[in-house]
């Protein structure tokens, strides 16, 4: 009896592991069903772990965008405001010079012959009393040597001469007026910027010697900041020139209507009989 139970026992096991083991072949050969062996590429996996990590990383804040104005004051500050300071004194005084000189030369010129022609046309129909009345009302510097050699007109050619000639004199000085000062922050801006420069590499020197060793962070930082001084000076001067030049421009060529007007009154005068050879 003992040993039909084991029989059927063994039996029943083997029945049971063979159904097992068939079952597993079975699946194994069903490509539906069979586990499927995942092969993984070095190149995507690396490409994969990097966005990864790409995504992992914050965000870098992107600094916005200065303007020009923005950036000026950036390096307005960066450059040391104890010595960028004066040099922009230097240069809003002498733009405000620059400006007050050219508005009063844009004042001063007229159209000289025309002007040369209305007192001429005075000096036939209404003798000297209407040529100066003709000068008053004209601005500018010739019209003020045409009145000032027609007031004169009785005492004689010579003196007539030697008033448009000194007057004349005058009227230079007023258009002069002011070109020295400007004349000074051209040569003072650039000065100032080399002063803050060499005043900007002592202190990176020093701190050199403080930090013991030779940091190209310190020397860079230094010699940036020391730079923007004299940048900033040359910049100004620049200004400042080339509105010189324009004045001195303006100038010359109001002189030389002078000098060609004072030239044709004397013969006006000779030739309308108003005063004596």
């Amino acid at each position: 009896m003992k040993k039909i139970v084991s029989s059927l026992v063994i039996a029943a096991v083997m029945a049971f592991g063979f159904n097992n083991v068939s079952a597993a072949e079975g699946d194994s050969l069903n490509p539906e069903t069979a586990p499927v062996e995942q092969v993984v590429d070095p190149v995507s996996e690396a490409a994969n772990e990097g966005e990864t990590k790409e995504q992992a990383k914050p965000e870098k804040e992107e600094a916005p965008e200065l303007n020009f104005v923005q950036t000026l004051k950036q390096k307005y500050i960066e450059g040391d405001p104890l010595w960028m300071t004066p040099v922009l004194i230097c240069l809003i005084i002498g733009i405000a010079l620059s400006i007050e000189r050219i508005v009063y030369l844009n004042l001063s010129t007229i159209n000289s012959t025309k002007f040369m022609n209305e007192v001429e046309a005075a000096l036939k129909s209404g003798g000297v009393e209407a040529a100066k009345e003709v000068c008053r009302n004209t601005r500018g510097p010739i019209a003020s040597i045409y009145y000032q050699g027609l007031d004169r007109s009785s005492e004689g050619i010579e003196m007539v001469e030697k008033s448009v000639v000194s007057y004349g004199g005058v009227q230079m000085g007023l258009l002069e007026k002011g070109l020295t000062w400007l004349q000074l922050f051209i040569a003072l801006a650039p000065m100032l910027g080399f002063l803050g420069t060499v005043i900007g590499m002592i202190q990176a020197f020093d701190k050199i010697i403080q930090d013991g060793q030779v940091s190209p962070t310190t020397v860079a930082g230094g010699i940036k900041v020391s730079l923007l001084t004299t940048v900033f000076g040359l910049i100004a001067a620049i200004f400042l020139q080339i509105f010189y030049n324009y004045i001195t421009s303006k100038i010359d060529g109001l002189v030389n209507d002078m000098e060609d007007a004072s030239i044709s009154l004397v013969d006006m005068m000779l030739k309308n009989n108003v005063t004596k050879a």
